[in-house]
């Protein structure tokens, strides 16, 4: 099984690996089903998906119907503005069949006039606060993408006490020294807070060589044999106190699970410097 952690201040004792629902953006009810039941069998009891990532949300409807207590739900939102965010509350819950949302979290923050757009008058968070008020939502978050990300959070968590904060974050990145060094001082600040840390593309290798013979429904290449998954995933998780969201491809999930199930120390860097030689990998700044 995999281990679990606080969620922030939640209280949740939420799996480290996040099932994230980008994977189900184009999959089939069917492809939904089989995911389910792998996370169900590795004690996942976190997902995280978005209105954004196509049929995500309405795929995991049926199955929130019938399992809803057994998962923290958290999903998000591209709006911006009050009315945008109002609205996608209540299609994420109608898609997704339940009452309420475990949280709710502003999706892909990159630039600083749309952070001023959600934070300001007539903003997104002003329906995020709403409707925790009216039950509907139990936490709020915000996520980041891009190397802007850890200083979208500092920002962020210096004008409004979120929950929740989530940034890319993997081997590659943290040879960056200016992004590991954000990276590290917006972890600081969160944890601090008792802010819970989610992080995203661990397992990508690089961009596509070719985009014409991409076998992966990931933008970007990410590692696809069981060796290198343990050795991205076993780096990954050796960062204190954070939690990974999942791959967007349903059919590696069962690799970046069992890597996670296996985690007992992180790997050397030798053994990190050989996968990046060995695997070609390179940064993916996104």
């Amino acid at each position: 099984m995999i281990q679990t952690l606080p969620f922030g201040r939640t209280g949740h004792l939420s799996t480290r690996v996040l099932f994230g629902g980008a994977a189900l953006s184009r999959a089939t009810q069917a492809e939904t089903d089989k995911a389910m039941e792998t996370i169900m069998k590795y004690g996942v009891n976190h997902i995280d998906t978005s209105a954004s990532y196509g049929e995500s949300e309405v795929r995991l409807g049926p199955w929130m119907k019938k399992y809803r207590g057994q998962f923290f739900l958290a999903t998000k939102t591209d709006g911006r503005t009050y009315q945008e965010a109002k609205d996608s509350i209540q299609k994420s819950l109608e898609h997704l069949q339940t009452d309420y949302l475990d949280m709710f979290q502003f999706h892909c923050v990159i630039e600083d006039s749309e952070f001023e757009t959600i934070m300001g008058p007539g903003g997104a968070l002003e329906a995020a606060i709403e409707a925790r008020r009216q039950g509907l939502v139990r936490y709020i978050g915000i996520t980041s993408h891009s190397l802007r990300a850890p200083i979208i959070h500092q920002k962020s968590l210096s004008r409004f006490d979120f929950d929740s904060i989530l940034l890319p974050w993997n081997y590659q990145l943290a040879s960056n020294p200016e992004y590991a060094a954000n990276f590290k001082t917006a972890v600081k600040t969160a944890q601090a807070k008792n802010v819970a840390v989610q992080i995203i593309k661990t397992a990508s290798r690089r961009w596509w060589i070719d985009k014409n013979q991409r076998w992966s429904t990931t933008w970007y290449e990410p590692y696809n044999d069981q060796k290198s998954m343990d050795l991205a995933i076993h780096w990954a998780l050796s960062t204190p106190g954070v939690f990974i969201n999942s791959l967007g491809d349903v059919s590696l999930l069962p690799m970046m699970l069992d890597a996670a199930s296996r985690y007992e120390k992180a790997p050397t860097d030798a053994q990190m410097q050989e996968l990046m030689r060995t695997q070609d990998a390179k940064p993916l700044w996104v």
